[in-house]
């Protein structure tokens, strides 16, 4: 069902992930922001169900307001009964000074200074290796790749490995990490399906996932050799610092955040890089003009990530009673922004389903625009997708689907499984 299709209100269903199968979620998420965008959707017991905020400014008011709709409660639609959540908190589930002090552990590595200065060369050269292997494997295999697989999986799992300072061969090991704890509703990835009963035993785990103990062991070997060093990677910097609240991180502390680097170094990134060669394979002409001149891709980045959208939603939970959109939401009431319609609002952005990569001012909420809640990251994914672009394009004398493109089961990360395609070297 391509995503122009309209889907009546009355079957507008966001919990519902077999409903998101090809794009099927953008083309209900039109539906509620031309006829409820601030629209209360039912769920199965024992959920209650939530209020789903679809127009860009409305998103913003959400994000940017946590002493009304608060992050403490959790972040994802899931309802975390009480006496699990501090063991299941991460930076996500937390507010205020607390929020901050746990940002600012590792905050200064990602400003932009100090990415050009430790990592542009670093990541540039590994961007050229890793499209130097995708082109000598499509070499010997008639041209033919797995997008995802060579490229957009590749590199942001090695600058992973490189802020965490471990060795390049356990990439294969966080990749399948990360991809069975986000994609924890996709029986090609999950181990115990989140959206089946059977995950109630884990119900005590981030994800409902037992994989999360491995990748927690795993951090608490890294770290238990950090202790004391003087390590610049992430790692040594959450083994020795003091958080500037003066509470020291917790061996579950730990735990949380380390398993959240893992997912954010690598998931969404890979998304945004895959999401965005699909959209300029289909929209030829923004491809053909970005080969032609190169020095659009910084900007054009903007206009790949509104895009791109890698991730669909977040939610907040609301402190108060409180109106929105005319309607009143109650204290206690899930609401989840769903950034994803708001960088397809037509309000905001013209013809929004139409990649221009001249688009000026693109405002788009892919990180959580304006909020405390910022992506961390932002500036690394930024450069990364900047550098992608700059090096494989002008390697590409063609470039064409060869095969499916296999979305991953899942109503909140917006990624690709499987993108075959026939690249031709310039």
């Amino acid at each position: 069902m391509p995503r122009h299709v309209p889907v009546a209100l009355e079957d507008v269903d966001l919990s519902d992930i077999d409903g998101f199968a090809d794009l099927r979620g953008f083309s209900q998420l039109d539906t509620l922001r031309a006829e409820d965008p601030v629209h209360w959707n039912r769920e199965d017991a024992p959920n209650k169900g939530f209020w789903a905020i679809t127009k860009y400014d409305d998103i913003w008011t959400v994000d940017r307001d946590p002493e009304t709709f608060t992050s403490e409660k959790f972040v994802n639609i899931e309802e975390v009964d009480d006496d699990l959540m501090d063991f299941r908190r991460s930076l996500l589930e937390t507010d205020g000074t607390r929020h901050a002090a746990l940002r600012r552990l590792v905050q200064r590595e990602f400003t932009p200074r100090n990415l050009m200065k430790n990592y542009e060369a670093f990541l540039r050269e590994l961007t050229k290796r890793t499209v130097d292997a995708a082109f000598a494997e499509a070499a010997d295999n008639d041209g033919q790749i797995d997008f995802v697989d060579k490229i957009s999986a590749d590199f942001p799992i090695n600058v992973l490995a490189r802020l965490l300072d471990v060795p390049q061969g356990d990439t294969a090991q966080l990749i399948a990490w990360g991809n069975e704890l986000v994609a924890n509703t996709d029986p090609d990835y999950a181990k115990v399906r989140f959206d089946l009963a059977e995950s109630d035993e884990y119900r005590h785990l981030p994800f409902r996932s037992p994989t999360v103990q491995e990748v927690w062991d795993y951090g608490q070997d890294l770290k238990s050799k950090r202790i004391g060093g003087d390590g610049g990677d992430l790692v040594s910097m959450l083994a020795n610092q003091m958080p500037a609240d003066g509470v020291p991180l917790s061996q579950q502390d730990f735990n949380n955040y380390f398993s959240l680097l893992v997912i954010a170094g690598n998931e969404t990134t890979r998304h945004a890089i895959s999401n965005s060669m699909l959209g300029l394979i289909e929209q030829r002409d923004q491809l053909t003009r970005l080969k032609e001149e190169p020095a659009l891709v910084p900007d054009a980045v903007e206009e790949l990530l509104r895009w791109a959208s890698p991730v669909y939603h977040f939610r907040r939970t609301a402190t108060k009673d409180v109106e929105l959109g005319g309607k009143q939401i109650k204290e206690g009431d899930k609401v989840v922004m769903w950034f994803g319609s708001g960088n397809r609002d037509d309000a905001m952005f013209e013809d929004p389903y139409s990649i221009d990569v001249t688009r000026k001012n693109v405002d788009h909420m892919t990180f959580g625009k304006g909020s405390p809640h910022l992506c961390l990251g932002n500036n690394l994914a930024r450069m990364e997708i900047r550098l992608m672009f700059e090096e494989l394009l002008p390697r590409l004398a063609d470039i064409e689907l060869a095969g499916d493109v296999t979305r991953v089961r899942s109503n909140f990360v917006n990624g690709i499984k499987k993108f075959p395609v026939k690249v031709t070297a310039a």
